[in-house]
């Protein structure tokens, strides 16, 4: 049942891209009554339960909005061209309905810019919350700030106060930005997350990179409270110089336009941009802008965080102040070096799996039910200990393996053959924009 509700929401989201909202609207809502189904006689786990109800909610957000749209465009007719009603059957009525089609070049350009656009609004949240991302403090309160606080509270963004329309996260790879960004687009529930690279926008075809950015912004605009999220953003919009093409001069005259241009009202619209580099954005692209965020490399308390939450529910026999001692001595690691160090942690316990040449049998859970407790488990020891057995990895039947724990000692070989991915050189340039530009988060 809870396969079959899979399917149905994979179904529903590709539907939902291709603009079948009505299709979309009928699977989710089938969707969610397979999930709580499944949930009834299938999930025992409560962790499994919740997980699957923060899912429903978020597929029933999404079909409420299809459902809301469909309402709203069903009594829409389209509009008939004058002449288009007698050009069927006439070729020679002095030329009366000659030129129809080319009259309708328009629309379907327009069509199949929506069309590209489409594809970069995630349907389906990242189920990232706050808690979820260690630290930074200052960047989670400005976007609430910017994003939570005006959907929620609208009226006390009136008059002269209103929200900042502008946001860029930079700092050194691996901190975090994008992370931030999965939260918004969770946490905004009531808003449309447009996800975009220079891949969604950049054209071969000269004139369609300005048309991409130009319909981006217009659907921002129609779906508002929207949130527009454009990722290594130095990439479309790096400083204007002589020797650069016409089509990138475009591309930021495009922008720049779009984003704080006469005429164009972006009211419940926040662009959120991330980089590693912002000292290569042009000038005018920095100063719209508005917020300037610093997301620097995590603190002894963030990292300590960080080994908690990648290691999840993995069995382990690290206490508080095993943490505490991995925090401290990984000062210059950014979030990403920290999972990096406790993916290599986790398969520790694989690779003593696979180089053992004894085992032992104890008791644990078992593997078809963790609820059940089996005495028949075989897991890997010294050839020393009392009851080993000279056994290989191969000779051991899949449902009798007792994986060992990931310890402290795992952790600390892992540590040791990992560097940090961050030179002080660039450290010394991000501090510097920060002092010229930005603000601490």
């Amino acid at each position: 049942m809870a396969q079959k509700a899979i399917d149905l929401v994979t179904k529903a989201t590709e539907d939902d891209k291709s603009k079948n909202y009505a299709e979309a609207l009928r699977l989710y809502e089938s969707a969610v009554e397979y999930f709580l189904h499944a949930m009834k006689y299938e999930v025992p786990n409560e962790r499994a339960k919740e997980s699957i109800r923060a899912k429903c909610k978020q597929y029933l957000d999404r079909a409420e909005k299809l459902k809301e749209y469909i309402e709203k465009n069903k009594d829409k007719k389209k509009p008939v061209k004058a002449g288009a009603g007698n050009a069927g059957g006439k070729k020679g009525g002095g030329g009366g309905g000659s030129k129809d089609s080319d009259s309708d070049d328009e629309d379907p350009t327009k069509r199949k810019m929506e069309a590209k656009m489409e594809g970069a609004i995630v349907a389906e949240k990242p189920n990232v919350s706050w808690d979820d991302v260690a630290g930074l403090e200052g960047a989670k309160s400005a976007l609430k700030e910017a994003v939570i606080l005006p959907i929620k509270f609208p009226h006390m963004f009136t008059g002269k106060r209103t929200a900042w329309r502008g946001i860029l996260l930079f700092g050194p790879p691996g901190t975090g930005k994008t992370y931030l960004a999965k939260a918004v687009a969770t946490e905004a529930n009531n808003s449309t997350f447009f996800s975009v690279s220079s891949a969604d926008l950049v054209s071969k075809w000269m004139g369609e990179s300005e048309q991409h950015v130009k319909a981006l912004f217009t659907m921002a605009r129609e779906h508002k409270p929207s949130i527009i999220f454009i990722d290594e953003v130095d990439s479309l919009c790096a400083s204007r110089s002589e020797q650069e093409s016409e089509s990138a001069r475009r591309i930021k005259t495009e922008f720049l336009v779009q984003m704080q241009g006469v005429g164009n009202q972006n009211e419940s619209v926040l662009v959120l941009g991330a980089t590693n580099i912002p000292w290569v954005l042009d000038s005018a692209i920095r100063r719209r802008f508005e917020k300037r965020i610093y997301i620097p490399l995590p603190e002894a308390p963030a990292r300590t965080t960080m080994f908690r939450l990648n290691l999840g529910d993995t069995p382990h026999s690290l206490n508080e102040d095993d943490f505490r001692i991995l925090g401290s001595k990984t000062d210059g690691y950014s979030g990403a070096d920290i999972s990096i160090v406790v993916r290599d942690a986790l398969m520790q316990p694989v690779r003593k799996v696979q180089t053992a040449t004894h085992f032992k049998y104890v008791s644990g859970p078992s593997v078809d039910d963790p609820s059940v407790t089996v005495d028949d488990l075989l897991t890997p020891c010294s050839p020393g200990e009392a009851g080993a057995m000279e056994l290989t990895w191969e000779q051991v039947p899949s449902d009798r393996l007792f994986e060992p724990v990931v310890s402290m000692r795992d952790m600390m070989r892992s540590l040791a053959d990992s560097k940090p991915s961050v030179n002080d050189e660039d450290l010394n340039k991000l501090r510097k924009f920060t002092e010229d530009f930005g603000m601490e988060g």
